[in-house]
């Protein structure tokens, strides 16, 4: 009986955790209006870092750290990726890649609310979504309630791991970065 009894105490008190969690990063996504964070992206084993900038809904800014210079901007329609050096420029209709996800908060918010219980490992809360044809693996820090990270595909199928690391919420940005560029 007494089994019993502790395993009750544990199975509610580990979903009210897991319940409050959730509630945290849900409350952390609303007061959020931009966040400002270095990442680092790995793709098919190769390494790629650089600083994003990202306005809800749907607004980022990418400057990679390559020889070969690059950036990556969305005015929330649209997806640019310019090559700087070579001033050759990728359009994508930004719905058709997974940033969609990623960019609309109050689409993150409602997929948290609806979500079932996920495990988590490494202080992590771990989210996935799926839309359309598009999967997105989110990941929060449970300490902070911060995303620190997303896995998804690219447009090639590529696996792509993208770590966030020194991330400032609700800083003062310059809109204009969310321009679209063009052909110089």
């Amino acid at each position: 009986m007494k089994k019993i009894i502790f395993l009750i105490i544990f199975f509610f008190v580990y979903n009210n955790s897991y319940a409050s969690i959730k509630e945290k990063i849900i409350k952390n996504l609303k007061i959020t209006n931009n966040l400002v964070f270095n990442f680092e992206q790995i793709i098919n084993g190769k390494k790629q870092s650089g600083k994003c900038t990202i306005e809800y809904p749907k607004k980022i800014f990418c400057s990679y750290n390559l020889k070969v210079k690059k950036i990556l901007v969305s005015n929330g329609k649209s997806l640019v990726v310019k090559n700087i050096s070579s001033n050759q420029i990728y359009h994508y209709p930004l719905k058709k890649t997974p940033l969609e996800i990623l960019l609309d908060k109050n689409f993150l918010i409602n997929e948290l609310r609806n979500s079932k219980k996920k495990n988590t490992e490494d202080r992590i809360y771990a989210l996935s979504i799926k839309k359309e044809n598009i999967l997105v693996d989110l990941f929060f820090d449970i300490d902070t309630y911060n995303l620190i990270g997303w896995q998804t595909e690219d447009i090639y199928q590529n696996k792509v791991i993208t770590s966030l690391f020194d991330l400032k919420k609700n800083q003062n940005i310059d809109k204009k970065m969310f321009k679209l560029p063009t052909i110089n």
